[in-house]
């Protein structure tokens, strides 16, 4: 007999000494988590998110000490009406007071009237990095507050980089419970449905949640390598929750289907050991597939790409060790605990009722399976063209980069931003202009500087405030940098266009001409705009790399060529359809009401990148499942065309059922009020919708049925099996399944099989 491999070699363990399974499972979990809290969270620093132009900018002007430094704004205004010049000079002298006692604070601004003279700005500007604003900003929000409370005639408000910056994360962090609050009980329900039992819906729950405790400590651990940019944990937490609940939920059904073919004659172990010689195999095989796509995130030398992989990663490596240890020691538990009640109810002459039994698919499966089944072509070019049609507004996608201006209005900073433009328009939006040269060249890089300030005062893409243009040096006089405002949306063409000049146009022309300058621009729409160029250079790498590990895991998998080249135009498919969808709801206006965001008239760039490794990953889930039910039956001789049928039909309700936790999870992301929180919400479960009910349902089976043996190409184990049921009964591809079950690798589980009043140790 063939060796058994790893994952029936665990689980047998964990079934013969539970205890200690359940004992080890949290004992791992507790030093994770212990493990994490002790060693903290390396935060990324402003230096790890750098990318192109914006980002050598950024590190000459730090270089020389002149970067952009985060800044706050105080606004002064009357409730209604002008003014009081006398009650408004008494409130900024106060406030500056107040902040020049504050260490966290560099300097205080002159205040500045607006073209009206209804509001006055005082400009604050904080010491230290834009990534640690957060962190400075709650005393100078504090002294506001205070400053308020002094003045009750006047309206005084903080807004700014740092306070928005704060705002969104407290409101991120009430939305992650919000959506935690809606996935639990949908998830719970979805479960009970499944199962009809209290107890084995808390199997799965318990499991993805131990799991996810257990990553938060690994990710807290792995941040001093890889630093984390604060998305890490959301993704732990959305991933996590759905394979975690996936997983259990396929080796359940698997468990299930064992006891109910054994009729009570096998032990709750060796039950447990024939579904790890099947499903656990399928979830270990699905788990690397999401591990190896995922990692194609870090090819895009992104950090925050690099924080989703990391967390990604480690919450599916978690949930595949949690379900082939200690879940098949919990579902012994529960065997035993239902044999004894059945010996007991026996021993007193009471009738046991069977309550494993899995059920046929019902007359909703049968209809939904019935076009592929009966018109496999027909169904697959409609199916086809639907999804298609759906991917079409997909080729007008227009990346963007989420700023600032498509922020929550719920958030309070975010309406004192709205006031502040409103009264100084040209506020909006800083380009910062860096130049190195040589020190002897200070005078001429600053005059040149100043010629440029000229130009863009004459384009009408640019602000034009009053006064001298704001230039600084460093201490070495080599560096030097000059701000210039733009009153358009950090989104808006225009603003990208008031780039474009300056690059192009006015840099070229001015600075450019004095003789061995460097020369880079920063700043809000800088980023954005190298950030989206930066992406789109990577999409391709990433998007070959994946569909390179895609093909070999299913190749790895199934030893068919096919079937690799099959997964990656279904996993195609889906994504382009979904990203059709994304772009049709959210680059245009109709939808903002409805799913309450500001349109950016584009799509987050991160989101298709994100959309296309997590999609691969997690479609193998079901990949994986199907075709390993269809391979098991053709393996027991079963003919291709009946084996597809029977595998379809046996596995529809647990992949709709975690397809529908998996949808609720990323759904509920949707509600959400960070826009690029919500695109990915929405995209993943629109991809895992279609994935599960198209894909699954129609697609797959009726390609299936039209390659016929043809699907496992080049394997040959499919015609041996064959073969030898032909030999056995003397007809070719004729229906007999043998005594014992086979494994997805092939090999009869005969070895696994014992009477219930077998031996038990543990």
């Amino acid at each position: 007999m063939r060796k058994r491999s790893v994952t029936v070699r665990v689980a047998r363990w964990s079934a013969l000494h539970p205890g200690r399974a359940v004992v080890g499972w949290l004992v791992f979990v507790v030093l994770c988590l212990g493990g994490g809290i002790a060693a903290g969270m390396n935060s990324a620093t402003s230096e790890d998110f750098r990318v192109g132009e914006a980002g050598r900018a950024e590190a000459l002007a730090t270089e020389g000490g002149v970067q952009l430094r985060p800044t706050e704004q105080v606004l002064i205004r009357a409730e209604s009406g002008p003014l009081d010049a006398k009650a408004a000079d008494a409130a900024v002298k106060d406030i500056t007071a107040r902040m020049k006692s504050l260490p966290e604070v560099a300097s205080v601004a002159a205040p500045v009237p607006s073209a009206d003279g209804r509001v006055l700005r005082v400009q604050v500007e904080l010491n230290g990095s834009e990534q640690e604003d957060q962190e400075t900003v709650p005393p100078l929000q504090a002294q506001t507050e205070e400053a308020a409370k002094a003045h009750p005639g006047l309206v005084i408000e903080e807004t700014g980089d740092a306070s928005v910056s704060k705002g969104v994360d407290d409101q991120r962090n009430k939305d992650l419970q919000f959506s935690e609050a809606i996935t639990l009980p949908i998830t719970l329900i979805t479960l009970a449905v499944v199962f009809g039992s209290v107890i084995m819906v808390g199997v799965p729950l318990l499991l993805a949640v131990t799991s996810i405790m257990a990553t938060m400590g690994l990710a807290m651990l792995a941040s001093h390598l890889l630093p984390d940019t604060g998305v890490g944990m959301s993704m732990i937490l959305l991933i996590g929750m759905a394979v975690g609940v996936d997983y259990t939920l396929f080796y359940l059904k698997r468990e299930r289907e064992e006891r109910a073919r054994a009729g009570g004659r096998l032990t709750s172990e060796a039950l447990v050991e024939a579904a790890a010689a099947t499903a656990g195999r399928a979830i270990v095989v699905s788990g690397l597939a999401v591990i190896v796509s995922t990692t194609a995130l870090f090819l895009a030398r992104d950090v925050i790409f690099d924080s989703l992989a990391t967390g990604t990663i480690l919450v599916v490596a978690v949930a595949v060790v949690s379900s082939v240890t200690v879940l098949p020691a919990l579902l012994v538990k529960l065997g035993r605990r239902g044999e004894r009640r059945a010996a007991k109810r026996l021993a007193q002459g009471k009738a046991v009722r069977r309550t494993y039994g899995e059920k046929e698919p019902g007359r909703a499966w049968n209809a939904l399976l019935a076009p592929a089944r009966k018109r496999p072509a027909l169904t697959l070019c409609l199916s086809v063209l639907v999804m298609l049609g759906l991917a079409l507004p997909a080729l007008d996608m227009n990346l963007k980069n989420p700023a600032r201006d498509s922020f929550s209005r719920e958030i309070e900073a975010m309406k004192g931003y709205d006031r502040l433009l409103e009264a100084f328009p040209e506020q909006r939006v800083r380009h910062l202009v860096v130049v190195r040269a040589e020190a002897s060249q200070a005078a001429e890089v600053r005059d040149a500087l100043r010629e440029l300030d000229r130009e863009a005062q004459t384009d009408p893409l640019f602000s034009h405030p009053s006064g001298a243009p704001v230039l600084r040096s460093s201490e070495d006089r080599r560096t030097t940098t000059l701000e210039l405002n733009t009153p358009h949306p950090t989104y808006s063409e225009k603003a990208e266009a008031s780039l474009d000049h300056l690059r192009h146009d006015h840099l070229p022309a001015t600075v450019g001409k004095v003789p061995g300058v460097e020369t880079a621009v920063t700043g809000e729409v800088p980023r954005g705009t190298d950030y989206v160029e930066h992406q789109n250079q990577k999409l391709p790498l990433v998007l070959g790399f994946l569909l390179l590990m895609t093909f070999a895991m299913t190749v790895f998998a199934f030893r068919s060529i096919v079937l690799g080249l099959l997964g990656i135009v279904l996993n195609l498919l889906s994504a382009a359809s979904a990203l059709g969808l994304l772009v049709l709801v959210f680059q245009g206006e109709w939808a903002e009401e409805l799913l309450s965001f500001i349109s950016l008239g584009g799509i987050s760039s991160r989101v298709p990148l994100f959309l296309f490794v997590i999609l691969f990953g997690l479609s193998m889930d079901y990949q994986v499942f199907v075709v390993s039910r269809i391979r098991e039956a053709a393996l027991n001789g079963v003919p291709t065309r009946q084996a597809v049928i029977e595998g379809i039909s046996s596995s529809a309700k647990v992949v709709t059922s975690a397809a529908i936790v998996m949808v609720t999870v990323f759904a509920s992301f949707v509600m959400l009020h960070i826009l690029e929180m919500k695109q990915m919400g929405f995209v993943l479960a629109a991809a895992v919708l279609l994935d599960a009910f198209v894909i699954r349902i129609m697609i797959l089976p009726a390609a299936l049925l039209l390659l016929g043996r043809a699907t496992w190409w080049p394997s040959r184990a499919i015609r041996r099996a064959e073969q030898r049921v032909a030999e056995r009964h003397g007809t070719y591809g004729t229906r007999e399944v043998p005594e014992a079950p086979v494994a997805d690798d092939g090999r009869p589980l005969s070895g696994h099989w014992a009477e219930p009043g077998a031996a038990r140790r543990g």
